[in-house]
């Protein structure tokens, strides 16, 4: 009797180790989603406001064009890059998350 209660007991463990590492890859998926998504929409906003910036600005000054134009190459470079970084960050919680490191650790404890 007691060691079908223990094993019941067991099986119930593992049963809750599993749904909470399930549980913590569905937040992983929503954050990483939602990091790229955001990182996706923030970029495309500010290219088309750094466009139109730069098309209203070589309307008006024509001659400095080849100036604006290096200065808006530079700055598109550097809004692209904090959406890459983000999408590093994205992509090494998706690969290797430390909180299931830490979440593993704790189920190792607990059985």
């Amino acid at each position: 009797m007691a060691a079908g209660t223990l094993l019941r007991g067991l099986e119930a463990t593992t049963i809750q180790g599993a749904a909470l590492v399930a549980d913590l890859n569905i937040v992983t998926i929503i954050c990483v989603v939602t990091l790229i998504g955001i990182g996706a929409i923030a970029t495309a906003i500010g290219f088309a406001s750094l466009g139109g910036k730069f098309l209203e600005s070589a309307a008006r000054q024509p001659e400095i064009m080849p100036q604006l134009q290096v200065k808006m190459f530079i700055i598109a470079g550097l809004l692209d890059a904090v959406t890459m970084i983000g999408v590093g960050v994205a992509l090494f919680f998706t690969f290797a998350n430390p909180f299931m490191a830490q979440l593993l650790e704790v189920l190792k404890v607990v059985k």
